[in-house]
C-alpha cells in the first residue's frame, strides 16, 4: 500500500472559499478515479506560523496505481484549480 500526502499553503484572496472548493473537488476524486483507494482531505484550524492550510491524505495499492493517479485526467483538472489559489505545497509518498 502506497500513501500519498500533501499539505497546501493558499493565497490570502478569498483564501476560506478557494479552500472549501479544493477540498469539495479532491474529495470527489474518489467517485471518479477508481484506483484511488481513500482519501482523506483536512482544512486547518492551527494558527501558528509554520501550519499549511490544507492536506490531502490518499492511498493507493502501489507505485503504479498512484502514477496512474498523478496523470490522471480528473486528477490534472483539480491540480490546475489548485495551483491557481495556492503559493506552496509540500509532499510525501510512502509505503506502508
Amino acid at each position: 500500500m502506497v500513501v500519498h500526502i500533501v499539505m497546501f499553503k493558499f493565497k490570502d484572496e478569498d483564501k476560506a472559499l478557494n479552500i472549501e472548493k479544493v477540498k469539495i473537488a479532491l474529495e470527489a476524486l474518489s467517485a471518479k478515479i477508481d484506483i484511488l483507494k481513500s482519501i482523506e482531505v483536512g482544512v486547518n484550524f492551527n494558527e501558528a506560523q509554520r501550519a499549511m492550510d490544507l492536506s490531502l491524505y490518499s492511498t493507493f495499492e502501489n507505485e503504479e496505481d498512484l502514477k496512474i493517479y498523478a496523470t490522471h485526467e480528473e486528477h490534472l483538472k483539480v491540480v490546475t484549480l489548485i495551483k491557481e489559489v495556492t503559493v506552496e505545497s509540500k509532499v510525501v509518498d510512502y509505503h506502508i
